[in-house]
This record gives structure tokens, C-alpha cells and sequence, in this order.
């Protein structure tokens, strides 16, 4: 089964909570076992698990890749976008979570987040659960 989640974003770079909406579509599918595929496809953002309890840890996560990998006017790329593009390969652009007893197999802290890096824009996201 595969479903597109739809997520709009509102700066340049953030870091969107999107767990709920994954759970979601495995609860409406009914699925006990197996493992969820969660994968963007989009060149200039990404998906990641970290803590999701402190907004504070994304804040410094999005830091973090601005100091690595600045917005400089001198790369090559001309659309502007260079440092998105880098920052999203950085992070990955997909991600598998089991599934168990209907509900994805998280650590305590740990959230999905799809991960910005060119917004605001409107985005998808890919959700495949294999049943099994």
C-alpha cells in the first residue's frame, strides 16, 4: 500500500514533526506487522528520526546544518539553492520504521521529520507499509 502525505512548509529550512500522520496511515490500514518506507521525493529536502519532545533539539539540528553547509552566492548551481540540495543529502531522502502491534517501533524521545531546506513550499511525502 502506498500513500503520499501532503506537508506544507513555512520557512526556508524547518524540521516538521510528521510521526502522527505516518501512524496514521497505518492504523487506517489496518496493519499489525511489518515495516513502514518513508521516502521524499524531492532534491532539496529530506526525512529524519530525532527527539521529538524538545522543539529546542530542532532548533539546533537546523544550526547545525546552516554552519556546515552555509547559503553562499558562489556555488555553481544557479538556482540560489546549492545548500539545500547539499543539506538533503546530508540527511537522506528515506528512512524505514518496523511496525508492531499496529504501531511504528519508536524509542521514547524519537519522532519522523521531514526536513526543509528550500520552503516554503508545498511537499510530499511517500508512505509504503509491507505487511508481514
Amino acid at each position: 500500500m502506498l500513500k503520499y502525505l501532503n506537508v506544507k512548509t513555512t520557512q526556508r529550512t524547518e524540521l516538521i514533526n510528521i510521526t502522527s500522520q505516518v501512524q496514521k496511515e497505518i492504523t487506517e490500514a489496518d496493519m499489525e506487522q511489518g515495516a513502514c518506507y518513508v521516502f521524499v521525493p524531492h532534491t532539496t529536502a529530506g526525512v529524519t528520526i530525532n527527539e521529538g519532545a524538545d522543539p529546542s533539539v530542532q532548533t539546533d539540528m537546523l544550526a547545525i546544518f546552516s554552519r556546515l553547509v552555509p547559503k553562499d552566492p558562489q556555488y555553481r548551481h544557479a538556482e540560489g539553492n546549492s545548500d539545500a540540495h547539499a543539506k538533503s543529502s546530508m540527511v537522506g531522502a528515506s528512512l524505514f520504521v518496523p511496525v508492531h502491534e499496529g504501531k511504528l517501533i519508536l524509542g521514547t524521545w524519537q519522532a519522523i521529520f521531514f526536513a526543509e531546506f528550500d520552503g516554503p513550499r508545498h511537499r510530499r511525502v511517500a508512505v509504503k507499509l509491507i505487511s508481514g
